[in-house]
């Protein structure tokens, strides 16, 4: 993944700077979210989600990961996203979020999918184990 969001990032720095709020907990669940639009990561870093897939079966996704290491942490499961209901367009981007409907979550981290895949009607979108690696640069 590219970058942590605008939410995150003031969050992990006051945490672990001992400022503000230093409560920080990991939330109960992870998902994935999945962005058509070219210029998603800007939308998605503000949190607007506007090119978020929008198809009758499409869903987030739940993600979880291994322990953290110097070099990041990885999913650990394999991700697959149902068949779509009609063409989708070219997902561009995903997200990991802490919630699993658009609305009522935030962003965590975010960045531009490596081989963007166009998904018509009856495609699916699989993410293979170890395919998605958090970092802190």
């Amino acid at each position: 993944m590219a970058a942590a969001s605008d939410y995150l990032e003031p969050k992990i720095l006051d945490h672990v700077l001992g400022k503000g709020a230093r409560n920080l907990t990991s939330p109960p669940n992870l998902y994935v979210a999945l962005f058509t639009g070219s210029s998603a990561s800007a939308e998605v870093e503000a949190g607007t989600l506007t090119s978020e897939v929008s198809d009758a079966n499409y869903a987030r996704q739940s993600i979880t990961f291994g322990t953290a290491t110097s070099s990041g942490a990885s999913n650990t499961n394999l991700i697959t996203f149902a068949a779509a209901a009609a063409d989708i367009g070219t997902i561009r981007h995903m997200a990991i979020m802490d919630g699993d409907t658009e609305g009522s979550n935030n962003v965590l981290f975010h960045g531009a999918i490596t081989n963007p895949k166009e998904i018509f009607q009856d495609d699916s979108f699989q993410i293979p184990i170890g395919s998605i690696t958090i970092t802190l640069a």
